[in-house]
């Protein structure tokens, strides 16, 4: 693939690591938001609605950027993605430093950072599109797919790399200054502003055609299925609505499941600091390895598993279901730092074969015509969980700290139900 492309070997290794930058900064934030919340004083709520604003910022901002993406050109859009990155965790950490240090009070740090939130979500969603885009101007159409899969990949590795290495990137003292829990957004900062330099300098100025679409929230448990490397190749000029009957069945799966991911993901460190009863610092490397294992377990299913099991969608879907909601129960009884992993990654597993099937589903269901209209719906379907999800997690869990998982295997279990009547009519079409 890029042996036969030269000029791509630079510039595909610049892209990727700009993608890897975007989604491991986002995700290593948020996993040491809960006990950054807890140290300000800040409700959990709050910690919720934080990124839960970015993530509506990047769902209505996102395919705006695409579309705008050839006008304003590539490289530009690329590097006001990364500006807004760096801006959003420059202002993040500032804020959250002064809430620490004590020099302004807690409530009004976060305010704060809840803008710098509202700066990623808004201005950082501009990067995929533009990197997508260079990368099918500049590959042949028989490797066009690949390349926007491999860099896509790169969403799925930053799941993994963020809660990782963010546990070992809290500094403490800086002389007098307690830079502490807000390292990790400095660190990420800086690793912005090395990329922003690479894109000027290795990215041509010389712009082609090519067009990229927009790409789903880079959170936890929110990893790549592919629809937005196919709204970026498909051809076709038919529109299909959420609701249209072919894939009515598959964005109601795809929904509910998402919600009840990003759910269960959003209060895993409060449960691990509760369970364990353990100070917020101290909470961060369990966790870290938590996350680790959930986005690795999704993963391995993902690109290991599904490829070597070869099942139809609707079977990865009632599988995915079945094994989501034992691991929701599982994590919801858990009450040791081991319990609370195995639960967590089980569904996390779960989750992992329902997003791949449900996308291909959605695909299966509609010619090639729709294709590039349905990928949007389900990149629209993955981000949109991630808005409303978050806080309803909190909320019920500051109503019983196992509700948000039982809640969440109920919802997967009449889902699965619905499945089981619904998508047995279209097994033929598989």
């Amino acid at each position: 693939m890029i042996a036969r492309q030269p000029r791509l070997d630079r510039s595909f290794a610049t892209m990727f690591a700009v993608m890897l930058t975007i989604a491991a900064g986002n995700t290593a934030l948020q996993s040491v938001l809960p006990a950054l919340g807890r140290s300000l004083s800040v409700s959990d709520s709050a910690v919720a609605a934080a990124f839960s604003i970015s993530a509506l910022a990047w769902v209505v901002c996102a395919p705006l950027w695409a579309n705008r993406s050839d006008r304003y050109g590539h490289r530009r859009m690329v590097l006001v993605g990364l500006g807004g990155f760096v801006a959003s965790l420059a202002v993040c950490g500032l804020f959250l430093m002064a809430g620490i240090n004590g020099w302004m009070d807690g409530t009004a740090a976060f305010v704060a950072f809840v803008a710098g939130r509202m700066i990623y979500g808004t201005l950082g969603s501009a990067a995929p599109p533009a990197v997508q885009a260079i990368v099918v101007a500049r590959t042949a159409r028989e490797d066009r797919t690949r390349a926007l899969a491999l860099l896509g990949s790169a969403f799925g590795m930053g799941t993994i790399l963020g809660p990782a290495v963010a546990p070992y990137l809290v500094v403490g003292h800086v002389g007098s200054i307690d830079v502490g829990l807000a390292g990790p957004a400095f660190f990420a900062v800086a690793i912005g502003l090395a990329m922003i330099v690479a894109v000027a300098r290795l990215l041509p100025a010389t712009e082609h055609a090519g067009h990229g679409a927009a790409a789903a929230y880079p959170s936890i448990g929110g990893q790549s299925t592919g629809a937005s490397v196919t709204a970026a190749t498909a051809s076709g000029a038919e529109r299909v609505g959420f609701l249209d009957p072919r894939i009515r069945v598959w964005v109601i799966v795809g929904l509910v499941m998402g919600h009840a991911q990003a759910m269960t993901g959003q209060v895993i460190g409060f449960l691990v600091i509760d369970r364990l009863g353990l100070p917020p610092i101290a909470a961060l490397q369990p966790t870290g390895l938590v996350l680790m294992l959930g986005a690795g377990a999704a993963l391995l299913v993902q690109w290991g598993l599904i490829p070597l099991l070869d099942l139809r969608p609707a079977t990865l879907v009632r599988a995915g279901l079945v094994l989501a909601a034992l691991g929701c129960v599982a994590t919801g009884l858990a009450t040791s730092l081991y319990g609370i992993a195995t639960g967590y990654a089980l569904a996390a597993m779960g989750f992992g074969f329902v997003r791949p099937g449900y996308t291909a589903g959605s695909s299966l269901a509609v010619g090639a015509e729709a294709q590039a209209s349905v990928a949007g719906k389900v990149t629209s379907v993955n981000g949109a969980s991630f808005v409303l999800g978050p806080s309803i997690g909190v909320a019920l869990y500051s109503m019983g700290r196992p509700l948000p998982y039982w809640t969440a295997a109920a919802a997967l279990a009449a889902l699965f139900a619905y499945a089981a009547i619904s998508l047995r009519p279209s097994a033929r079409a598989e």
